[in-house]
């Protein structure tokens, strides 16, 4: 295929997940080692894994390597990156991320990379988290972006506009970092991609119910704007879109009540934003939604996409 990642002698098929498990303890309740194991996916970015190391349960990981950033928001935030091999360096805004092996070693041995001046005071809030393949040329991050609030619904709570506020300085200074990261992984001869929960849906497409969400945090016309100026065909291409031009959806979260999962009425808020290259190599797109509302591991279902790489 031209234009995918090629290592000399080495060809092969990718599946890369991201999901917000919104909180570790209660999906592996619910059976999230089951699914981790049955659905032996390559890679799997977490976010809302809201778990001190301490307090993660046994066997969670499976055989996987997991390189977790907990952050220091007791119960809040949260992000990990499962690998079948050892990551070759691994990057996190704290430089706190810790790498168990599937014996139950731990390792911290990660870089932490200079941060957009907007992004400082989220330094140590478990938020993202960057590690280089060791079974292919790929640099794979994963975010947890703040969900804001929208002072739309809400004039003059000081609390909402905080967390308006908030969530726009995270996207400023994000928007630069990962223009760094990729040319840092580019530098390095490797393709980037970047998973996770950006708690925005782009356009119309992305929520069932967008009509009546036009002044909700997450479908905020700066929010969209935003994701707009970050997706682009010559830096980071909107994969599940790329491959579904047209469709709503397909979902990635639904609310917990009454009926939005059984009908399908939810949000895209969930991606893969990749390096053009590597956006090419994509082979399909799909959101693992369970079958039911009872089978549910989290509000989020995983998004997974197989690369030809």
């Amino acid at each position: 295929m031209p234009g995918a990642v090629r290592v000399p002698g080495y060809r092969r098929s990718m599946h890369i997940a991201s999901h917000n498990v919104n909180g570790i303890r209660a999906a592996h309740r619910r059976g999230f080692a089951t699914w981790l194991s049955e659905r032996n996916y390559d890679v799997v970015g977490l976010q809302e894994v809201r778990c001190r190391i301490a307090d993660l349960p046994e066997g969670v990981w499976c055989d996987r390597y997991a390189t977790y950033d907990p952050g220091e928001l007791a119960g809040r935030n949260g992000v990990a990156l499962l690998t079948r091999t050892p990551p070759v360096e691994v990057r996190s805004w704290s430089g706190a991320a810790v790498t168990f092996a599937p014996s139950g070693s731990a390792t911290v041995q990660t870089l932490v990379p200079a941060l957009a001046r907007e992004l400082t005071v989220f330094r140590t809030h478990g938020r993202y988290i960057e590690v280089d393949l060791a079974e292919a040329p790929l640099t794979i991050a994963c975010v947890y972006v703040p969900k804001g609030d929208s002072p739309l619904l809400a004039p003059g709570d000081e609390k909402v506009q905080g967390r308006y506020d908030a969530k726009m300085a995270f996207l400023n200074g994000f928007a630069k970092q990962l223009d760094r990261a990729r040319r840092d992984a580019n530098r390095k001869g490797r393709e980037f991609l970047v998973v996770g929960d950006f708690n925005i849906a782009h356009t119309n497409l992305d929520l069932k119910n967008w009509r009546s969400n036009q002044k909700t945090s997450g479908f905020l016309p700066e929010e969209r704007e935003w994701l707009s100026t970050v997706i682009n065909p010559r830096t980071l291409v909107d994969v599940t879109r790329s491959l579904h031009p047209q469709s709503d959806g397909p979902y990635s979260w639904w609310s917990w009540r009454g009926q939005a999962f059984a009908n399908d009425t939810g949000w895209r808020i969930d991606y893969h934003l990749a390096s053009p290259a590597l956006a090419k190599s994509a082979v399909s797109a799909h959101v693992d939604r369970e079958d039911s509302y009872d089978d549910r591991i989290s509000d989020h279902a995983a998004v997974v996409v197989n690369y030809a790489i």
